[in-house]
């Protein structure tokens, strides 16, 4: 689905990425984890070009969707933005009702038909499980919502366009654990549909819900397998470290 072939990022003078090589399998969830700074969230910002939008940033190497350079100069970031959705480590709903942050994005796409918009809320906000919580309240705002409730409301705004990929950058980080266990139950759900990349500094977590983890550090990805391998008979030393928690 993915495929990140020897991909360095540069932020002006500064190099955060290091030569990096994964392939993302389809319809699975695929874990980065390691310590702050390590370039988890610049990889995966990059795997919709979110980092276009910082000035004096460049690239060696590529990442490709479907065998297509994410860099080619036919592809159309807002259409790959469409294919890619993204939650963000804060929720952050629009300041309007259920129904219209589900259906932003295909407002501003000028899909207004009722019948077809409704069909879209009911289907995103089943696919977050959020919806036998909100159907008796679309119109209210979503800011009456709690914080899991809202961060499940990001996520059905994010596959209201169906896209083929959703990447989350630490979604659970600003929740408690009773919504922590809604959303990793909600993205074992979503894979069935979509193809998951998450960015976690919870171990726990990424050994619970990923099929794949890659472990960084200082920009570099120091080892990458199925999840089971990596938490019990990883490779690499410096993994083994850090999933043992003797990591300086």
């Amino acid at each position: 689905m993915i495929e990140v072939d020897h991909f360095s990022f540069f932020y002006g003078p500064k190099q955060a990425l290091f030569d990096i090589c994964m392939d993302i399998p389809e319809r699975q969830i695929t874990a980065l984890i390691g310590p702050s700074g390590c370039g988890k969230s610049t990889l995966l910002r990059n795997m919709n070009r979110l980092n276009d939008l910082i000035d004096d940033v460049r690239h060696e190497g590529d990442l490709r969707l479907d065998g297509t350079s994410l860099y080619d100069p036919t592809v159309e970031v807002i259409s790959l933005r469409k294919r890619v959705g993204m939650v963000f480590q804060k929720y952050n709903p629009f300041p309007k009702s259920i129904y219209e942050n589900v259906i932003f994005s295909l407002r501003v796409a000028g899909r207004n038909s009722k019948s077809e918009l409704d069909q879209v809320v009911e289907h995103a906000l089943k696919s977050s499980a959020l919806w036998d919580e909100v159907k008796d309240r679309l119109h209210d705002s979503a800011y009456g919502l709690s914080g899991g409730q809202q961060q499940r409301l990001c996520i059905a705004r994010a596959i209201a366009n169906q896209p083929q990929v959703l990447l989350m950058d630490e979604p659970c980080a600003a929740l408690d654990p009773i919504a922590t266990l809604k959303i990793e139950e909600l993205m074992l759900e979503l894979k069935k549909e979509f193809t998951i990349v998450i960015v976690t500094h919870n171990m726990q977590q990424a050994s619970r819900c990923s099929d794949r983890t890659g472990f960084m550090y200082l920009g570099k990805l120091i080892e990458y397998a199925d999840t089971r391998t990596i938490f019990e008979n990883p490779s690499e030393p410096q993994t083994e470290s850090y999933i043992s928690g003797n990591f300086s």
